[in-house]
């Protein structure tokens, strides 16, 4: 059978200027690993795939769905992440659904897993929401397309409207048994760039990402990784991920980043992949997340020497009373020991994530998160401001405390600061934000000017040197007036690089949707 996957994009990815020594389009940001797998298992099955990630200037809207229309598939299936990728989904699914009334659409990711029967309500052109892991399940569905009642994992309507919940797909234990990505497939080359959601370039070598394990078992109340994966976590053979990385550098590839949603949980596994890199003469560079009270911390030393570059921590905040209050289950002192393991270890690149406007969190404990961040020894880092999601336990708290809805509020981007009264203001954490990255700076540059010279060296390797100073410099400039809200939101449909226009639409009604499509240019065909 024919099948169509397309990676319908997040606000992260940027076009690079130039095309790669392959010749083929550069994109700053993370390959779409997802849809990768699943081409893999579809062509290992013995179906046709034809892969499309929206993040390719020479594959638009129109161009997928004319190839759609000559392919005349069986399925497509829309890859997305997020509630701010959900309205891109939606937009894309309705002008398929436009240009092919008998094509079966198909609907994955943690959003949709998340928020299956309310997806399928809203979205009657869509055929199917796959929830969970979709390899066996999207084979199990090319066989019963007609007849999906007996599809584990699958979440679809009878003739009549009825929705229907199939019974949840047990999550595969045995990994290994799958097919390596289908890299090749999709004709785009990929840079590896800090992840801080600007194009921060760290490397113009051949990109990718590789999955080692699934899931999450901490509880974090502002993630939905545990409600996606079960709370369970599932690995690959050190064996097999070792053959994985072999076959990378057999076809170019410099860098290789694990997206794994908790990569430092085994040591034992760890220390086998480090050996198995050594032992197999692997000379790629890799980088990971991780949490901070990781007893794989003590294997820095073990992973730097058998490539390890980068590590990212979710530090989250410099107060003990906002970590206990998001639950994170650390504590400052397991923060510091492992960022200066980190440095100690050789690791090239440490990178920080962090989070502000949380409950209950005062002006005081976002003062302690910058002053914390100053003393670490991090190289970059990013810092939000908290949104909750449905799926999370701070949602189900929203709920019972009547800030959010369950019915209508399911598929909005919301920030904490604008439903909960313990939480600052928008404006007031923003200016915070502002003073405390102008102060941050500040302190590295006089107290740890070497470490911040040897990011810029390596940032300026790969990008004009304009591009990087902008990026020092940019908290200390005053902020412009922007466009206007209808202004912004015709852009963000058009090349979702304004986070604030993907907030507003994820708000809009379908009727202000379509409008914002129409404002854009870019009328659904048909």
């Amino acid at each position: 059978m024919r099948v169509v996957l397309i990676h319908v994009r997040d606000l992260f990815a940027f076009p690079a200027e130039e095309r790669s020594k392959r010749g083929k389009p550069q994109v700053i940001g993370f390959p779409p690993i997802g849809i990768m797998c699943l081409s893999a298992v579809l062509k290992q099955a013995g179906h046709d795939c034809l892969m499309f990630d929206q993040a390719n200037p020479e594959t638009p809207t129109e161009v997928i769905i004319d190839q759609i229309r000559r392919h005349r598939p069986d399925l497509v299936g829309l890859s997305f992440l997020s509630t701010s990728t959900y309205p891109y989904a939606k937009i894309l699914a309705r002008q398929i659904r436009a240009a092919d009334d008998r094509v079966k659409l198909a609907f994955g990711g943690v959003f949709a897993t998340v928020n299956d029967d309310r997806v399928k309500q809203q979205c009657p052109e869509v055929d199917f929401v796959c929830r969970g892991d979709g390899e066996q399940l999207i084979l199990d569905l090319l066989e019963r397309l007609d007849h999906p009642d007996s599809v584990a994992g699958l979440t679809w309507a009878e003739r009549d409207g009825t929705v229907r919940r199939n019974p949840a797909r047990p999550p595969e234990r045995d990994l290994d048994r799958w097919p390596f990505p289908d890299r090749e497939s999709l004709p785009l080359d990929f840079l590896e760039a800090l992840p801080v959601g600007v194009p921060a370039v760290l490397s113009t070598e051949r990109f990718a990402t590789m999955q080692t394990s699934r899931g999450c078992a901490s509880q974090c109340v502002f993630c939905d990784i545990p409600a996606y994966g079960q709370g369970k976590i599932r690995a690959r053979s050190a064996e097999h991920v070792v053959a994985e990385l072999r076959l990378l550098q057999e076809q170019g590839y410099g860098s290789v980043s694990f997206a794994d949603d908790q990569f430092l949980f085994w040591p034992m596994r760890i220390e086998a992949i480090c050996r198995g890199i050594t032992d197999n003469g692997i000379t790629l560079r890799w980088g990971c997340e991780g949490r901070v009270d990781s007893k794989c911390t003590e294997l820095f030393p073990t992973m730097a020497r058998s490539g390890c570059r980068s590590i990212a921590f979710g530090v989250e905040s410099g107060s003990q009373k906002v970590l206990d209050r998001i639950k994170k289950n650390q504590t400052l002192e397991q923060i510091e020991l492992a960022v200066t393991r980190a440095k100690t270890a050789g690791i090239e690149t440490v990178h920080a994530f962090f989070l502000i406007g949380c409950p209950d969190e005062t002006a005081e404990d976002i003062g302690r998160t910058f002053r914390f961040a100053s003393r670490l020894l991090i190289d970059s880092l990013g810092v939000n401001r908290l949104e909750v999601f449905r799926g999370t336990p701070l949602w189900q708290e929203y709920v019972e405390r009547n800030l959010v809805s369950d019915e209508t509020d399911w598929y909005k981007s919301l920030e904490c600061s604008e439903i909960d009264p313990t939480v600052l203001s928008k404006d007031e954490i923003e200016r915070l934000r502002a003073a405390g990255m102008r102060r941050l700076i500040a302190y590295k540059l006089l107290r740890h000017p070497l470490q911040v010279l040897k990011l810029l060296r390596r940032l300026a390797r790969n990008m004009p040197l304009r591009n990087v100073l902008y990026l020092l410099v940019k908290p200390f400039l005053r902020r412009k007036t922007g466009a206007t809200r209808s202004e912004v939101l015709a852009r963000a449909v058009d090349d979702r690089q304004v986070r604030k226009a993907a907030t507003d639409l994820t708000r809009l009604s379908d009727q202000e949707l379509e409008e914002a499509v129409l404002d854009s240019g870019r009328r659904p065909p048909g």
